[in-house]
């Protein structure tokens, strides 16, 4: 698991300006990122249309956003992040002051 924390610049509402971003987007027909799930205030879940697994992103302290990137397939969690990184930084790269990136080894059995 991948644990993400990402710091606006200034004091904008990121996370409220990414769920907004990803529904336009998916409106429009276009995107790579699916909400699932039922729709929280507080929480959401974004799969990705060809990678297994998942993002979980809730507001962090202050107005950071907390982003866990989960996946059965250990490929798929470095290919859901780096997809995410890339979405982040096509949307929002002006805003952003930094983002900080925690590797947790899962539950399982270690395969590196």
């Amino acid at each position: 698991m991948k644990l993400l924390q990402i710091v606006p610049r200034g004091h904008s509402s990121l996370y409220g300006a990414m769920i907004k971003k990803q529904a336009d987007i998916r409106k429009a027909g276009r995107g790579t990122f699916v909400r699932a799930g039922a729709s929280r205030r507080k929480a959401a879940r974004w799969t990705h249309v060809r990678y297994k697994g998942s993002l979980k992103l809730t507001p962090g302290a202050s107005e950071a956003v907390d982003v866990a990137i989960r996946s059965p397939e250990r490929g798929d969690e470095a290919r859901l992040l780096s997809s995410f990184l890339g979405w982040l930084d096509r949307h929002f790269g002006d805003r952003l002051a930094s983002v900080n990136i925690e590797y947790q080894q899962s539950g399982r059995g270690s395969r590196r």
